[in-house]
């Protein structure tokens, strides 16, 4: 009996020394497994910290934000390029330069009067040799008649010659300081009296000057004219008599030394 007693003390002795080392290697072992949990656990908590910085697509929205300022900018940019272009404007100027141009094509005229204000100089000498010869009266000039009223034309246009017709002028010319003071179609005058005859034509003496009428006066004219109208002396390529009363009848005069 006390050999069956022993065995089965033995018996759950040895039950318990093979139960414990179990038991204590399970119940120990949950610290462990929650310590290994925790860190995961740990490791898995930080992910949320993680993904809050994952609010990128609040940037990403808001970084197109400046692009419509960027755009609203270009149009300015647009609306200034315009106006860096506007030195087209300078057209203006150069139409503005045209103008200027065409202000001096009306000054042509006061150039050939200036022209006309300037003849080339001769000696005396030289014109009196040319009035002795009676040079107007070339190439088919008025001829001359013994009296004043002889010497009006009834066909005064066939009966005329300019200075260009006749071969030029060929007689003296007046002095340029004198002809601005005295000459010109701003200086006019009236004969005041009928001009006498000389060398066959028309006499008369203005400015300091004596003049002969180589044209005949058109029969259009009154009869004293010479004393009722305003006349003038003006120069082109040779010196001629204008009425004002009748503008577009010149006649040819030359000056008598």
């Amino acid at each position: 009996m006390k050999i069956a007693t022993i065995t089965g003390t033995a018996a759950i002795l040895l039950f318990f020394g093979a139960v414990l080392p179990v038991y204590g290697q399970h119940e120990p072992g949950k610290p462990e497994e929650e310590k290994q949990a925790k860190p995961q656990q740990q490791q898995h908590a930080p992910q949320p910290q993680q993904r809050a910085p994952q609010a990128q697509p609040q940037q990403r929205a808001e970084q197109p934000k400046p692009a419509p300022q960027q755009r609203a900018e270009q149009p300015k940019q647009a609306q200034q390029q315009p106006r860096a272009e506007q030195p087209k404007q300078a057209q203006p100027q150069q139409h503005a330069e045209q103008p200027k141009q065409a202000q001096q094509r009306p000054q042509q005229p006061q150039q050939q009067q200036q022209a006309r204000q300037a003849p080339p100089q001769r000696t005396e000498v030289q014109a009196k040799s040319w009035q002795q010869q009676k040079g107007w009266a070339q190439k088919g000039g008025w001829q001359g008649h013994a009296s004043f009223q002889q010497n009006r034309s009834q066909n005064w246009a066939s009966d005329h010659r300019d200075w260009g017709q006749r071969g030029g002028y060929g007689g003296y010319y007046i002095p340029q300081a004198t002809f601005s003071v005295s000459f010109g179609s701003q200086h006019f005058f009236r004969l005041g009296g009928m001009p006498s005859i000389y060398m066959g034509y028309p006499r008369f003496s203005y400015g300091g000057f004596s003049f002969l009428l180589v044209d005949p006066w058109p029969g259009d004219w009154p009869e004293n004219w010479y004393s009722a109208d305003d006349v003038y002396i003006d120069y082109d390529n040779g010196y001629y008599l204008y009425n004002r009363q009748f503008p577009q009848e010149r006649l040819a005069v030359t000056i008598v030394l």
